[in-house]
């Protein structure tokens, strides 16, 4: 579980991320939704230590990540799976290269344990046997799919996923949609997903939090998201295609 409480950052005189507190719940989808700009980002980087919180607190099961020092950090991060918006995959290394690199950095695995995972892992994503490829020849989806088997690799407890879907087809989004659903509940992780994909809204948010000019405008599931009276909320999600397409059917 990450429980952020009353969590603020300022840029100069922007105040990006207002008093926002939150609960991130182990084996749930959790999303955070907002409009480009309201601070979704700055509030994941918050979380993982890339910006320092002006105030307020981080605790990834009761530990308290900003006032931790450096070893206990590290010792955090090593149960951390990054899945980043473009995928972030090592274009010089091979897909089974990419997928061992925090095994070569965060374990004492043998080789022949490294391999062991890294199969495991690449065949969890339906990619068994590309091992040899070089991401330059994997599709968009394909890529997606070795970086979640990175991210997995080190079998964190915790997994952030930066707009999993961006440049992805409809149906190769639901896919990636399903893989981390998946993996979210058959090992228990904590995943915060954030996302401007309105299927991806309806169809796995389990817990949402929707973000309005870096505050915390709403939080509901996707059964609640649809009757919702919040004005911002509603004028977010029923401005994306999918929801106009969507109600059109009905």
């Amino acid at each position: 579980m990450i429980e952020i409480k009353n969590i603020n950052k300022t840029f100069g005189d922007r105040h990006v991320v207002k008093n926002i507190s939150f609960s991130f719940y182990p084996g749930k989808t959790n999303l955070i939704i907002g409009e480009s700009g309201c601070g979704k980002t700055t509030i994941l980087k918050l979380m993982v230590g890339l910006h320092e919180v002006d105030s307020g607190d981080v605790l990834f099961d009761g530990a308290n990540f900003p006032k931790l020092d450096v070893k206990q950090k590290q010792e955090i991060r090593k149960q951390i799976g990054m899945l980043f918006q473009g995928g972030a995959l090592f274009d010089s290394q091979t897909v089974e290269e990419n997928v061992r690199f925090p095994l070569d950095m965060f374990t004492n695995m043998t080789k022949a344990e490294k391999a062991e995972r890294v199969n495991f892992c690449l065949k969890r994503v339906q990619l068994e046997g590309r091992n040899d490829l070089y991401p330059a020849e994997l599709s968009g989806g394909m890529k997606k799919r070795a970086a979640l088997a990175r991210a997995i690799a080190n079998n964190p407890r915790y997994l952030f996923c930066d707009e999993p879907n961006s440049g992805l087809d409809p149906k190769t989004s639901i896919v990636i949609d399903d893989l981390i659903k998946d993996i979210t509940e058959e090992y228990n992780i904590t995943t915060i997903i954030i996302t401007h994909d309105m299927n991806s809204v309806i169809e796995i948010g389990e817990n949402i939090m929707f973000v309005y000019k870096g505050e915390n405008w709403w939080t509901g599931d996707k059964t609640q998201i649809l009757g919702t009276d919040n004005k911002e909320l509603s004028d977010f999600v029923f401005a994306s295609e999918f929801m106009k397409t969507f109600f059109r059917k009905k």
